[in-house]
């Protein structure tokens, strides 16, 4: 594996474990909510987290790419409880740069990884 995907996997990897234990932390130690049960923002916040966790445990380009659709649940939470939240603004904060470390890293990987097993989409005029 070349330098640079094994940056990329090491990136998204510590991000995207880093996300799972901080969200489940925050909502379940640091800071959880008094309007919901906490089983209910495990079911809300955590959940979602652990679909793409084996496959990008376990390295797989395809599940790096599709999970960059669960990662932004993360990143529009973060950037709306930044604005309406005060008081848990800084926990917000972590979230932002955790998610946006992991789609970062998920991304580029996917996309390295990916070319160099060579699977992915041929471009038109490849096809030809």
């Amino acid at each position: 594996m070349a330098n640079t995907i094994k940056t990329l996997r090491y990136l998204a990897l510590f991000s995207y474990c880093g996300l799972v234990i901080f969200v489940f932390a925050w909502h379940t130690l640091i800071a959880p909510s008094t309007m919901h049960s906490v089983w209910f923002q495990l079911l809300l916040y955590g959940l979602p987290l652990l679909f793409p966790l084996k496959g990008i445990l376990q390295g797989k380009p395809y599940t790096h790419a599709w999970a960059n659709f669960v990662l932004m649940w993360y990143f529009l939470h973060g950037l709306t409880v930044v604005y309406t939240s005060p008081e848990v603004r800084h926990l917000a904060i972590i979230e932002i740069i955790l998610a946006t470390g992991a789609f970062i890293g998920c991304t580029y990987y996917a996309q390295k990884q990916g070319r160099a097993l060579g699977l992915g989409l041929k471009k038109k005029s490849e096809q030809d």
